[in-house]
């Protein structure tokens, strides 16, 4: 377990040894044997990644105390039941675009981190990839460095948007809610295809503004959280 942001941690499932084969931006249930709470966390990493480290890899939220979301244990080496996969929000086996954009607001960038990870692990089959990513303050963008470095070596088109941050807080980039403008900068043609994963809010502002810049609404896949 390592922090993501002052608000979440990575959480690794060992799999012992056993396959778990998924789709990616598909989750997992997380069960509490003795209270029989459950509760589906989107699995980060894309299935190429799960069969190398031979783990799930789960963006977890926490509370003020440091406590992760019932039912889910952050102790190391608490052991946990889960099911699944399940979920119909994922890429596409064979997708005819070969332009693809994320849009991400919060923990809603797990899910679309693990499809970004998979469309980029197969280079042949893309021309461009962009992420949106949308955050309350700098310090709350998960796996920041990694997406910052995709996009210095050219792998991906990296935008960050804030929208609680004070003039005071040292941020160069965007500031405000996700807009036209934003997402216009970063689709490029309108035959891409659009993920977007986020609160509720945003989820249904974003596939409007994407309409109005020429995507049609089939190929804008969306989920929220």
């Amino acid at each position: 377990m390592t922090a993501a942001t002052p608000r979440s941690r990575i959480v690794r499932l060992d799999l012992n040894g056993h396959a778990f084969d998924y789709a990616p931006g598909q989750a997992v249930v997380i069960v509490e044997a003795d209270a029989g709470k459950r509760r589906p966390y989107s699995i980060a990493a894309a299935p190429e990644d799960a069969r190398h480290d031979r783990c799930l890899e789960l963006l977890v939220g926490i509370d003020g105390e440091g406590r992760g979301g019932p039912p889910f244990p952050l102790e190391p080496g608490s052991p946990v039941d889960i099911e699944g996969p399940v979920g119909t929000f994922t890429f596409p086996d064979a997708p005819e675009e070969r332009d693809f954009v994320f849009v991400a607001g919060g923990t809603g960038i797990a899910p679309l981190r693990a499809m970004m990870r998979h469309a980029i692990a197969n280079p042949a089959r893309i021309d461009h990839v962009g992420l949106l990513y949308s955050a309350r303050t700098p310090d709350e963008f998960a796996y920041a460095e990694e997406f910052r470095a995709l996009a210095s070596r050219g792998v991906i088109e990296l935008r960050q948007t804030v929208t609680r941050a004070s003039e005071e807080i040292d941020w160069s980039g965007i500031r405000g809610r996700i807009d036209r403008t934003a997402l216009t900068a970063l689709v490029h043609d309108p035959r891409t295809l659009c993920f977007v994963c986020g609160p509720a809010a945003m989820v249904d502002d974003i596939p409007r503004l994407l309409g109005e810049i020429g995507v049609a609404r089939e190929r804008i896949k969306i989920e929220d959280w």
